[in-house]
């Protein structure tokens, strides 16, 4: 067995890294400990069933016979394997950036560039292995984030010309943007914190808003990062900030939005600006910030475009199994049907659990295969209403950390709505 594994509290270049090596070594299983950031963590909610990871404990450390190790190369920042560090006839492979380690093998891929990413993608692009837009999007996140977005001293030509790379392979900017933070100075802070002392929150046409007045004096950059900060601390809806200039007569107006029923840039074009769906702006002249305020209630109150409901995305008819059907048996069903999970029922054709192709890897003996889904599968079921909205749903898998959802209607299974339907609809990749 090959695992390939990284460091705990692992960001999204100790991901990239992972899935990368993954790449190179066909056949081995990526084990991502169980100690992530909570960018990370938001982004794996959504993501996860596009890589097959492995958690710790799902490793026999006795059938280990070569070690890949990513973005480090000390033993006490690796999560459960221990036991690994005295085995004898190990083969260790590490790829990483940092200088210092006390893993000891003769293959030590190590170079002081921004990312470890980068020098994963060097040898991707001299193997000429493929990689997809999503793989591209996801190395690129891991070598901005280590990097500052090509900003730290640190950064090396290697770096850029690796963004360059991923780029060309049709990495997502915008995807970027949603999960990365950038930085921000000491005025940024200032402000930001001064707006969270002035925090309200407000219920308009049953979407949670928020729209805050600031006075600023001279030029502020990055006021729209600031105000993305801000919405997602007071967690509404949607968020603006009217940021009035007295000095120069003039107030700018920034929106931000998570979800698709209110529509940033018509907001904004309606002030004579502009933007796209979750973001935008408008500069107004010799404007009375509380008249602004009053008109973006009136707009937002007149904004509600027909939301996508969970009926125009889920998957049906639904296939289920009985809670007495084996292992085997379903291992052999998610095969055919090329999903990765199923909604369990009884007798009475109640939803009793879900059955994934995680948890057949709790199965450790054979005879287990034989075993009824029942006695593996998961319990702790989350549904949802036919009528409610792709976001509530996307909401419950961020918070639940689940890949699957059972949508009901009169207390029947009707359909279900995964990871990848969410994606579909969040993506844009909708079918006209």
């Amino acid at each position: 067995m090959i695992i390939i594994t990284t460091h705990k509290g692992s960001d999204f270049d100790a991901l990239a890294s992972l899935v990368a090596a993954s790449l190179l070594y066909p056949g081995s299983k990526p084990v991502l400990p169980t100690s992530i950031n909570e960018n990370l963590k938001t982004f794996l909610s959504i993501h996860k069933d596009l890589f097959d990871l492995y958690s710790p404990k799902d490793i026999i450390v006795e059938d280990v016979k070569t070690l890949v190790v990513v973005d480090t190369h000390s033993w006490n920042r690796i999560e459960g394997m221990e036991s690994l560090k005295d085995k004898k006839d190990l083969e260790i492979i590490i790829w990483d950036h940092h200088t210092n380690g006390d893993i000891e093998t003769q293959q030590k891929n190590i170079k002081e560039t921004g990312a470890a990413i980068t020098l994963l993608v060097k040898e991707l692009e001299k193997q000429k292995i493929m990689i997809t837009p999503i793989q591209a999007t996801l190395f690129l996140m891991g070598l901005y984030e280590d990097t500052g977005n090509l900003t730290f001293p640190s950064t090396s030509s290697e770096d850029a010309y690796a963004a360059g790379f991923l780029l060309e392979r049709k990495a997502d900017l915008h995807i970027l943007s949603t999960f990365l933070r950038q930085a921000y100075g000491k005025k940024q802070k200032n402000i930001l914190f001064e707006m969270i002392q002035k925090a309200r929150r407000l219920e308009v046409s049953g979407f949670t808003i928020s729209i805050v007045k600031m006075d600023i004096k001279g030029r502020v950059q990055n006021l729209a990062m600031v105000l993305q900060m801000y919405r997602e601390i007071v967690n509404v809806d949607a968020a603006f900030g009217i940021f009035q200039d007295i000095e120069q007569k003039k107030c700018m107006v920034i929106g931000r939005s998570s979800i698709d029923e209110i529509n940033i840039g018509l907001l904004m074009r309606s002030l004579g600006g502009g933007g796209h769906p979750a973001a935008g702006s408008a500069l107004l002249k010799a404007a009375n910030p509380d008249t602004i305020k009053q008109i973006l209630l009136e707009l937002i109150s007149g904004n509600q475009h027909s939301s996508i409901m969970l009926s125009d995305i889920m998957s049906y008819p639904v296939a289920t199994v009985s809670d007495d059907t084996t292992m085997e048996e379903a291992a052999m069903i998610l095969r055919d049907m090329g999903c990765t999970g199923l909604p369990v029922v009884d007798s009475e054709n109640h939803v009793t659990g879900m059955i994934s192709r995680r948890d057949h890897r709790k199965i450790r003996k054979s005879k287990h295969m034989q075993a009824p889904v029942k006695a593996f599968m998961s319990r702790d079921i989350k549904t949802i209403s036919h009528d409610r909205s792709a976001i509530e749903a996307a909401k419950l898998m961020i918070k639940h950390d689940i890949g699957r959802i059972p949508v009901m209607q009169d207390n029947k299974i009707v359909g279900i709505i995964t990871r990848s339907d969410a994606m579909m609809y969040f993506y844009d990749l909708l079918p006209d």
